[in-house]
């Protein structure tokens, strides 16, 4: 059972001024912050949209809703518990019929990863459970004690993109025979006594294992993929989708799509990245890399677009 929710966030938000700069926002918007986590950037974009404006703020994790509600109250914040993958039926149930901007911050929040009951952190001795919304699905710690060897190292392989996968899985099906893997801090000292350390390398040996099943677990590329065909129509004609990656296998599905998607065209030739003062206050900010579209002008080119 998870720990009774803090009202206070201890997440902070990646790139704020850089998001509010390139999605333009202007008092009287109608913005989606599509992952609301901490709830720093709908606090930020709320404040600029001011009371003819509104915020919609999305998220899986119960948790952070509850946080949300707590912490934005007052703002022109409006907090539903629900996928981004999902904010067409909520425009629907809202009767909105677009609105002027949508930012994806696709990383976990510090919340997340400082209780112990959700089992992000590899030092946790709590369940390993890595599920965004921990009403649904199955934890990491009952796939890895389910799955078979191959299925466990394909999926660390390929979201992972750990190449001692094969290593990693043999030594889970071995180790599972006698006793099951049960907390994050079993897996992780599992998973470093596998993958060889380098000197020069500043990353925990479990990194990718964990990513690997974080990602499985929520099916953030799935969702992801959905997202990137649905939100552009949920956008305004010059309204803006701002996502924020934390990892190459996110950032070349979202490149490619803003490459490709008939209804948007590309503002930022390259990923933005943080300052060299936000990466040294916030360590987790330093693999983030923010790419910005915006949906054409022209309505007659939106509406053939959407006939193709």
């Amino acid at each position: 059972m998870s720990q009774p929710v803090d009202s206070c966030s201890s997440h902070l938000p990646v790139m704020v001024e850089e998001v509010i700069r390139y999605l333009n926002i202007q008092p009287g918007q109608t913005i989606v912050d599509g992952t609301l986590g901490g709830g720093g950037h709908s606090r930020a974009l709320a404040h600029l949209v001011g009371n003819r404006g509104r915020v919609i703020g999305l998220d899986r994790d119960p948790s952070a809703i509850a946080r949300a509600e707590q912490q934005l109250t007052g703002l022109p914040v409006l907090v539903a518990q629900a996928s981004y993958c999902e904010l067409p039926e909520i425009l629907n149930e809202i009767k909105c019929q677009g609105v002027d901007g949508v930012l994806l911050d696709l990383g976990f929040s510090s919340d997340q990863l400082g209780d112990p009951d959700r089992g992000f952190s590899f030092s946790s001795d709590g369940p390993l459970d890595l599920r965004f919304d921990s009403t649904s699905g199955k934890p990491a710690w009952q796939l890895i004690n389910q799955l078979s060897e191959n299925h466990i190292a394909d999926l660390i392989y390929e979201f992972g993109e750990e190449r001692f996968s094969r290593r990693i899985a043999r030594r889970i099906v071995a180790q599972r025979k006698s006793q099951p893997l049960h907390t994050a801090r079993e897996l992780a000292e599992l998973v470093r006594s596998c993958v060889p350390r380098s000197k020069k390398s500043t990353i925990d040996a479990a990194t990718r294992t964990f990513q690997a099943l974080r990602i499985f677990v929520n099916d953030e590329l799935g969702r992801l993929d959905k997202a990137l065909r649905i939100l552009p129509q949920c956008l305004l004609p010059g309204g803006t989708l701002a996502i924020i990656s934390f990892h190459s296998l996110e950032d070349r599905k979202v490149k490619r799509a803003f490459r490709e998607h008939a209804q948007l065209e590309i503002v930022t030739k390259k990923p933005v990245v943080p300052t060299t003062a936000e990466r040294e206050t916030n360590p987790r900010s330093r693999s983030a890399k923010l790419r910005v579209a915006r949906r054409n002008v022209d309505d007659n080119k939106s509406v053939q677009s959407r006939t193709l």
